[in-house]
């Protein structure tokens, strides 16, 4: 039988398009044939991932740092759209380079110097999706429980094992597969979240939004970092892994445009929802730091309960999605010498063991521990994104894309300047963070005092400055000391008759 035509195959494999076939590209460069697509369709992936109803929460987690309902609204939506921002600036390097984020990330940290970066992102992506396929499972058991079902340990097993299924077979059959269910998935979850919002309005006291009380600067500079940290820093170490399957000649305003407004749409109008809410019932606002889906599902009436349950693990799933596609490309990246799919199986173990952790032995509230996680993390990566994007803006040209795989060639083996500025950041950074109610980030805050921002108990203590901090070490630092650097990378000879590796 004749092969079908490369423009009707699945990207990455030999099944055709009307197929799902287990993507058989890895940390390699897309190669030119397989480039297509237009910047619009990268809004699938990003809304998708993106409409959890856990942004709902993010009402009553930006409220618990103090501050009015207007205050909180506005450092949301700065922080969403700014960091979104950020994801759809890396998602350049996609179009430029074809390879996944952390392999593009060689050019600045060398090939043997970016598995430090490597290895943070695949902790924080394996993270992330324990986080939502953990979520997933207690929703589902909670609303079983509101229902008067069976919400108790054997729902939670069978939620775990359902959810976990689709992330993981997602995960192992590639883009293709993830780019379609994510259509589904934003049909889906944008309807009912719709309808959601509208069965919630009655709930809303304007009279109560109106009266909170405003906080300090400090306060909303706190919450605005920690809704970067929740979103576009949380996805900025794979922004690039879902434009490079386009073609180099794709609209650069066009990636970051969409990128931008897929990631932040449904997250600015559920923060927006999710405030309103946790403005009007303090009973509620705390109950949602404690189980934020099973809380919120607890002001709808009966009815709308199972298709409560559909949107909030489809949501979920959406994100844990890309979560394991991305943790497997960066597990390559840091040099696991294994097939991508693999590598997506791996990480499905690592991220069911880590979702029976969660669900079944820990303790304490969710929303400390997530918080602890998330700037804890947010530090260093904010700080290779600073260095990552200052590395872009400096290239004049595509990727040498030999060179990304060969530490002999233009980009090196481990370059000095991007890790010294990735361990400054970092150490800056952690010194100007608390997460006190976290015991095992006690340590964390060693600078407030010495630099007379009040100390870990002092007004700036839960600003989370660190994570802005660490951002303008990597940026501006690269952006001063690294253009000789980038300017003779770029005039460099390539390496006659070499080709670019594939792994």
């Amino acid at each position: 039988m004749a092969h079908q035509p490369v423009a009707d195959q699945v990207p990455g494999s030999t099944a055709p398009a009307g197929r799902v076939a287990v993507e058989t590209n890895g940390i390699n460069v897309i190669a030119e044939d397989e480039r297509r697509g237009s910047p619009r369709q990268l809004f699938w992936p990003w809304f998708g991932a993106n409409v959890s109803v856990l942004g709902l929460a993010y009402g009553s987690f930006l409220l618990g740092f103090g501050i009015s309902a207007a205050q909180a609204l506005v450092a949301g939506v700065v922080g969403i759209v700014v960091s979104f921002l950020l994801c759809g600036l890396v998602a350049i390097a996609g179009k430029r380079g074809s390879a996944p984020t952390l392999v593009l990330s060689r050019a600045a940290f060398g090939v043997h110097g970016n598995r430090v970066p490597a290895v943070l992102s695949w902790v924080l992506t394996v993270g992330w999706e324990t986080v939502l396929v953990s979520l997933a499972t207690l929703a589902t058991a909670t609303v079983f429980g509101q229902l008067g079902w069976s919400g108790g340990t054997a729902t939670q097993v069978v939620a775990l094992l359902v959810v976990a299924a689709l992330v993981v077979a997602g995960g192992v059959l590639g883009f293709d597969a993830i780019m379609r269910m994510q259509r589904w998935i934003t049909v889906v979850s944008g309807v009912l979240t719709v309808v959601y919002v509208v069965l919630v309005a009655g709930e809303v006291d304007w009279s109560a939004v109106t009266a909170t009380p405003g906080g300090t600067t400090a306060a909303v500079v706190g919450a605005l970092v920690l809704a970067m940290t929740g979103y576009g820093f949380g996805w900025v170490n794979a922004a690039a892994d879902y434009s490079r399957y386009l073609p180099r000649t794709a609209s650069t305003r066009g990636v970051v445009g969409w990128t931008t407004f897929g990631g932040a749409l449904a997250p600015v109008v559920l923060l927006g929802t999710g405030l309103l809410l946790a403005a009007s019932d303090a009973e509620l606002s705390a109950a949602i730091g404690a189980d934020p889906v099973g809380a919120l599902g607890s002001i709808l009436p009966t009815w709308f309960l199972v298709p409560f349950v559909v949107v909030a693990v489809l949501g979920l799933v959406g994100g844990a999605l890309l979560d394991i596609y991305s943790s497997g490309l960066s597990l390559l990246a840091a040099g696991v010498r294994v097939p991508r799919p693999v590598a997506a199986g791996i990480d499905g173990t690592l991220m069911v063991l880590g979702a029976i952790w969660v669900v079944f032995l820990a303790t304490g509230g969710f929303f400390v521990q997530f918080q602890g996680f998330l700037i804890t993390l947010g530090v260093p990566i904010a700080a290779w994104c600073g260095v990552f994007l200052g590395d872009l803006a400096l290239r004049r040209r595509d990727y040498a894309e030999a060179d990304l795989y060969d530490a002999r060639g233009r980009y090196g083996a481990v370059p000095a300047v991007p890790l010294v500025l990735l361990a400054v950041g970092t150490v800056l950074g952690w010194g100007l963070v608390t997460n006190g109610l976290a015991g095992w980030l006690d340590w964390q805050g060693y600078l407030l005092g010495p630099l007379g921002l009040g100390g870990r108990e002092g007004a700036w203590a839960f600003a989370n400055l660190g994570v802005l901090v660490a951002f303008a070490v990597g940026l501006l630092g690269t952006l001063a000391l690294r253009r000789p650097a980038v300017r003779a990378q770029e005039a460099a000879p390539a390496v006659p008759g070499r080709p670019p590796v594939v792994r």
